[in-house]
């Protein structure tokens, strides 16, 4: 993470008002929830969990059992009765 000068940034005003609180620190301003992603998005990742559980939980409406799909997925037993018994 690279440091920005806040006097380059920021309009007088602004910096007067945050100096009444905090001088001389590092301070974190995190991003806002609009522009932060949610985990997977980015990379994808995301949409292959989702599309691997939708096609676990069509296996198994096919009547595949829960041991082999637990095999043939590499996941516990315990991970696909979770995937399969929620909405």
């Amino acid at each position: 993470m690279a440091y920005i000068k806040a006097t380059a940034i920021l309009p007088e005003k602004l910096l007067s008002e945050i100096q009444k609180y905090v001088q001389g620190e590092t301070l974190y301003i995190p991003k806002s929830e609009k522009v932060t992603k949610k985990w997977g998005s980015r990379s994808g990742a995301r949409k292959l969990i989702d599309d691997r559980n939708k096609a676990i939980k069509e296996a198994f409406k096919d009547g595949q059992p829960i041991e082999q799909l637990a095999k043939e997925y590499f996941l516990s037993m315990e991970t696909i009765k979770k995937i399969v018994y929620t909405r």
